[in-house]
């Protein structure tokens, strides 16, 4: 038997604090959150490698220190509205709520919506909101919101996404180079000036939507 809260330790202090991760509420935050509680049964065993794996509907969960790099990126006190783009199986949705007021999910594959909303229910998160549709698109109507995390890559940052920041806002947006590896991007949003910042190579599957790639 796999001793998760024993291999979560250790995925924090080797592939987190080691390589980077600063912040201590997200430390904390990624000790406390159960990555294997996301996985499909037969992938339980792998869930603290230092990789993405797959999970359903062709999407991936994302490497522990990926999630905890956009965290921190989103510089979360306690007191936000979060949006995230691409719920995918909760596990980002339960780091966030543990950093934020509230977190607004938008996922655009049903079974995927429907299995994070019962993951995350039966861990008892109460303050994650899943949404139906097309994320590129953002959810205008809950507007605006003081961080957005995006797990999907973009041709570029959504226009859209920037808009439904207040001010002084911060959006994670991967970005494709048209090569191998995306570049992760802060883009922060101070009044009518919107300055960008790299933030290192990653990859994930493609944002299809309206303001994303074509399905």
């Amino acid at each position: 038997m796999t001793d998760f809260a024993a291999a979560r330790e250790r995925m924090v202090e080797r592939q987190l604090r080691r390589r980077g991760i600063g912040d201590e509420r997200v430390l904390a935050a990624m000790e406390e959150v159960p990555r294997e509680a996301f996985l499909p049964a037969a992938l339980r065993d792998r869930a603290y490698e230092d990789s993405a794996l797959p999970i359903a509907a062709e999407q991936t969960i994302s490497q522990p220190w990926i999630v905890a790099a956009i965290c921190q990126a989103l510089e979360l006190e306690g007191s936000e509205l979060v949006l995230e783009v691409g719920t995918g199986s909760g596990y980002s949705a339960a780091v966030l709520a543990r950093l934020a007021s509230h977190v607004v999910s938008v996922e655009r594959h049903e079974p995927l919506s429907r299995e994070a909303a019962e993951a995350l229910t039966a861990l008892g998160v109460r303050n994650v909101e899943i949404v139906l549709g097309d994320g590129s698109l953002g959810v205008p109507e809950r507007a605006p919101f003081d961080a957005i995390a995006v797990h999907a890559t973009a041709p570029a940052a959504p226009p859209a996404l920037i808009a439904q920041l207040t001010d002084g806002g911060r959006l994670v947006v991967p970005i494709s180079t048209g090569r191998e590896a995306d570049t992760l991007t802060l883009v922060r949003r101070e009044g009518d000036k919107v300055e960008t910042t790299d933030l290192g190579p990653c990859r994930f599957v493609p944002l299809i939507g309206e303001e994303g790639f074509s399905g």
